[in-house]
């Protein structure tokens, strides 16, 4: 989530709260930690303890604060959420599980991050636990696996032609962030003036270089494992690809026949979530007035139904073709 001032707003915070009902108490986990504003409020309540993780080593710093101020009732993990089914938390009772998968403000402004396409320098976007950043991509891989990452993670129809011209350019000079910048806005036939040209070829990029959907298929899995029975699993989306992947995991562990494609058998007792409400919540009138960017958020959210910790999924098979597209990083 992108702020146009400084301050940090925690997207569909309200809803949130709603339900995942903090005021009765229990034990949270915010796998997406980031300035603490989903941690900040839950804390707000009593007998409530959260168990909060960020991948950005930044976070630890605001994460401090918390750990001074509230003592017993909050823990810091430096990790990925996809390593969630390692904390060996599996006894803490869980009530609620939140992912709020947008970037901050403070991260977006951040000149070594460089996530942003109004940056100077080189091209980073390691968000934290990386193994290559944005630049080894642009500048190493081929045509070929360029062209699917901006086609499938970022949805660039003209993916083909951006590739194309940044292997010409790179062999006259090493690209940096406004070099693709430049590349991407002099290939583009068709100029949409309602967002940059190379919005999506950055987006696109952030999620190759942070491995954002296999972090999210396995966060989603570990999470739903250590969550306690009738307890909350929420999601807040920020572009289409994420909430296709939200979308299909509750539905697919909502209704016995989804799996059925590539899992035949299934001897799960019953299915695992309940959906409480097929459409997604969305940002009110009032929080889109004061802050514009969370236009794009989707909250979805599903309740357990069982203790069952072992259960069947077919995500990994769904999606494979996009974990396919991530590992074309193993060769960087």
């Amino acid at each position: 989530m992108v702020s146009d001032t400084t301050k940090h707003y925690p997207v569909l915070l309200n809803e949130i709260i709603s339900i995942i009902t903090p005021q009765h108490g229990g034990t949270f986990i915010d796998c997406t930690f980031g300035q603490g504003g989903y941690t900040k409020k839950i804390l707000s309540f009593k007998n409530t303890q959260v168990i909060a993780l960020d991948r950005d080593i930044e976070s630890k710093k605001k994460a401090k604060k918390f750990i001074d101020k509230f003592e017993n009732r909050f823990i810091f993990k430096n990790k990925r959420f996809s390593q969630l089914d390692n904390l060996k938390i599996k006894n803490k009772n869980i009530k609620g599980i939140i992912f709020d998968l947008g970037y901050s403000f403070t991260q977006i402004k951040d000149p070594t991050k460089g996530l942003s396409f109004n940056s100077d320098g080189n091209l980073n976007m390691q968000m934290g636990l990386n193994d290559f950043s944005a630049k080894e991509v642009v500048n190493k891989l081929d045509s070929e696996e360029l062209e699917k990452i901006f086609k499938f993670f970022g949805d660039e129809k003209e993916a083909k032609k951006i590739a194309n011209q940044i292997i010409n350019e790179r062999k006259k000079k090493e690209i940096d962030t406004q070099g693709l910048v430049k590349i991407i806005d002099k290939t583009k036939r068709q100029k949409n003036f309602k967002i940059h040209s190379a919005t999506k070829v950055f987006q696109a990029l952030r999620i190759f270089v942070n491995k954002e959907i296999s972090e999210l298929i396995y966060g989603l899995i570990s999470a739903s494992k250590i969550l306690r029975k009738d307890g909350v699993l929420a999601v807040v989306t920020f572009h289409s690809l994420e909430d296709k992947i939200v979308k299909y995991f509750f539905k697919s562990l909502s209704e016995n026949k989804s799996i059925s494609r590539y899992v035949p058998e299934i001897d799960q007792p019953d299915t695992l979530f309940r959906v409480l409400e097929k459409k997604p919540r969305t940002p009110s009138a009032r929080e889109l007035e004061e802050n514009i960017p969370s236009r794009s958020a989707k909250l979805r959210y599903v309740i357990k139904k069982d203790d069952f910790y072992n259960f069947k999924t077919d995500i990994l098979k769904k999606f494979e073709y996009l974990i396919e597209i991530e590992n074309f990083g193993e060769k960087l």
